[in-house]
């Protein structure tokens, strides 16, 4: 009897041994995935076959805005994210009916102080534990790509605008010179064949503008412009402006005027993007001016000269003014329309002027005209 009973002690004995692996294979499987998703910086929550939770991190309490999460909770009691419709979507129902691995990045994720986030969801079936008997569940990953998606909002509106602007002068363009070679061959009328060619060059020129302007920024906003310091005579600087611009005003009928201190000393700057900034000023003021006049001004400050661009033009509304500088911005004023323009030459211009270390203050009043003031310090007092 004795013997029998040893013999049914080491059978059991037997049989318990792979069972206790198992759960020894099976907690250590546990603690590598813990591991491993809390060593992760994309927030990580595993749940059961009810979508209730299992595993979490750490980066996940951070991405939901919460200071715990109780396991075997509901999953759709920790977030309820917005679809691109704008409606709250069900995350345990959309998990829930996944077969195979799957991300999304049209979700949004709302907070309780109103933000809201873009999220990058990844959601994945897989066994939670040890062996093919094991529990099943998914395992979701999360991100916050609110910048990514602004960044490719931006893009796909810089292709869009870009791609608008383009159109049109290649259009006209197009458009002048068939106009041309049609009148040069049944009429040959000089006059209007000038005409037609004169507005086609003027589109060519607008499309050369363009592409210089997106040169720069491009350059500006990969950081490859180089400030190369050299001293520049003010008072000859802004007669050359004087003297290359005065001939576009004289054709809307304005004064181009300047105003200089004459006690005026040397600026040591780059000399190419102040020609730049000031040029943009300019142009923007005559662009929008339809009677009146357009003053230059510069005169010595400390540590730098302090320029000026008045003109008696259209003005800027107060909420337009905190857009001024923005990428492709250009005003709902009906006014606005009337000329033509890519919404990049301020844009630049701000780049350019962050360079050299420059600063610019607006004040404008709409109907009245507007005066952007521009400080240009000295680069060599700055550096040294």
């Amino acid at each position: 009897m004795s013997q029998n009973l040893w013999h049914n002690k080491a059978s059991m004995a037997l049989t318990l041994r792979p069972i206790k692996q198992n759960r020894v294979q099976a907690e250590l499987e546990h603690q590598r995935l813990t591991s491993l998703i809390n060593s992760m910086a994309d927030a990580v929550i595993t749940v059961d076959e009810k979508a209730k939770v299992v595993i979490y991190n750490g980066a996940a309490l951070n991405l939901l805005d919460i200071n715990t999460i109780r396991l075997s909770s509901p999953l759709a009691s920790l977030f309820k994210p917005i679809d691109s419709n704008n409606q709250p979507a069900d995350i345990a129902d959309i998990v829930l009916q996944t077969m195979l691995p799957t991300t999304s990045r049209d979700l949004r994720l709302k907070y309780a102080d109103g933000s809201m986030i873009n999220l990058y969801l990844s959601i994945a079936p897989v066994h939670l534990s040890y062996g093919e008997t094991g529990q099943k569940g998914f395992v979701l990953l999360l991100r916050d790509i609110t910048r990514e998606k602004s960044l490719e909002e931006e893009r796909d509106e810089f292709i869009s605008v870009v791609s608008h602007e383009l159109r049109t002068p290649i259009a006209i363009s197009e458009g002048n010179i068939s106009n041309a070679q049609f009148i040069a061959e049944k009429s040959g009328d000089i006059n209007a064949i000038k005409q037609a060619l004169a507005e086609a060059h003027n589109q060519v020129l607008f499309l050369a503008d363009m592409i210089n302007d997106l040169s720069t920024l491009s350059r500006a906003e990969r950081g490859t412009l180089e400030v190369a310091v050299e001293a520049i005579n003010v008072h000859n600087l802004c007669q050359e402006l004087l003297s290359n611009y005065t001939p576009e005003a004289t054709a809307k009928n304005l004064q181009l005027k300047l105003e200089l201190d004459p006690k005026l000393e040397l600026l040591y700057s780059s000399k190419l993007y102040v020609r730049e900034i000031l040029q943009n000023f300019i142009t923007n003021s005559i662009k929008y001016t339809q009677k009146g006049h357009v003053v230059i001004g510069a005169k010595s400050v400390a540590k730098g000269v302090e320029f000026s661009l008045t003109d008696t033009g259209i003005g800027i509304s107060k909420s337009d003014q905190e857009r001024v500088f923005d990428k492709f911005f250009r005003s709902e004023d009906f006014r606005t329309h009337q000329t033509t323009g890519t919404g990049l030459g301020l844009y630049v211009t701000m780049k350019l002027t962050r360079l050299i270390h420059a600063d610019i203050k607006l004040q404008s009043e709409l109907n009245k005209g507007s005066t952007f003031t521009i400080f240009i310090p000295n680069l060599q007092a700055a550096e040294a």
